[in-house]
């Protein structure tokens, strides 16, 4: 008799908590949206809430929620929620900075709502099609951008951080500068491997060229540059040398002419004339290139 007591009350349990949870489900008209199925807001028109479960205010606009959803019918649009501690990269791809942020989608074109959260207000939103009026989010900033799908990524990066920090705090026993400690660590370790991997991508898809050798071409300019310049040399000590040779030549007409001198009025104007063109004739000689034998100079 026992037993049979003892069975029929397990079953009225059990009956009560699944009626309990139907009702639940019943009552809540509200989709819940995550990582996984977001997409589903891109066809139709929706109303999507971003919440947390510790905010005050997305609490105070659950039951404005929930009564939005229940007219959804009427008003032929989807009514969702994502709560952004289980879904962090939603929260970045859709850059909310601020709890409870609503937006309005139609078709993929994202919309936020930024006018007053009370139930008159969220229905005439959408009877009204008072959503035409604002502004939509720029393409850059779109939800289904590929840069945002990064960012998404990022924001997850984020809070797997954030559990492995509280991990090291609660059960390991870890202070907090003991945490930051590790994660410091751990960040010039991975930032070293990642530049060298860097570093050995850019060399093998850009190989380093190797010395260049002069050419044979270089080289015969090379050897001509060095030509001129020896043969610039080599005119330069020949003005040199005639330059001497000349000034040894006037010395010896000095010399010679001094005996001359004595003589005066003797010497006629027609071998004057004569002298000075031979002189002519001698300096032309000596300046002339061809000029190559260098005449002894006489002792002082």
């Amino acid at each position: 008799m026992s037993l049979v007591f003892y069975i029929s009350c397990i079953v009225l349990i059990s009956t009560y908590v699944s009626a309990n949870a139907q009702v639940v489900v019943q009552d809540s008209l509200v989709e819940q949206l995550n990582e996984d199925n977001w997409y589903l807001m891109l066809t139709g028109e929706w109303m999507v809430e971003f919440y947390a479960p510790w905010c005050p205010a997305c609490r105070a606009l659950e039951p404005i929620w929930e009564h939005l959803a229940s007219s959804k019918k009427d008003l032929n649009i989807n009514v969702g929620k994502i709560d952004v501690t289980n879904s962090p990269g939603l929260s970045g791809r859709f850059m909310v900075t601020a709890l409870p942020t609503i937006f309005h989608v139609n078709n993929g074109i994202f919309r936020q709502y930024k006018s007053p959260r009370d139930r008159a207000s969220l229905i005439e939103f959408v009877l009204k099609k008072t959503w035409t009026k604002v502004e939509p989010v720029p393409s850059w900033k779109s939800p289904t951008a590929f840069h945002m799908s990064i960012l998404s990524q990022f924001f997850k990066l984020s809070q797997i951080l954030r559990a492995i920090h509280t991990r090291f705090l609660e059960k390991i026993g870890l202070s907090e500068w003991g945490s930051y400690f590790i994660f410091v660590i751990a960040t010039i370790i991975l930032g070293a491997v990642m530049g060298l991997l860097i570093v050995c991508l850019i060399d093998f898809i850009y190989p380093p060229k190797p010395a260049s050798q002069p050419t044979k071409q270089g080289k015969k300019k090379q050897n001509g540059t060095l030509t001129t310049q020896e043969k610039g040399s080599d005119e330069d000590e020949l003005s040199e040398n005639v330059g001497d040779d000349l000034v040894d030549e006037s010395e010896s007409e000095e010399l010679a002419e001094t005996p001359e001198e004595t003589k005066g009025e003797e010497v006629s104007e027609p071998e004057e004339l004569e002298a000075s063109e031979k002189d002519m004739d001698t300096k032309t000689d000596t300046s002339s290139p061809s000029v190559r034998k260098r005449k002894p100079r006489k002792a002082d």
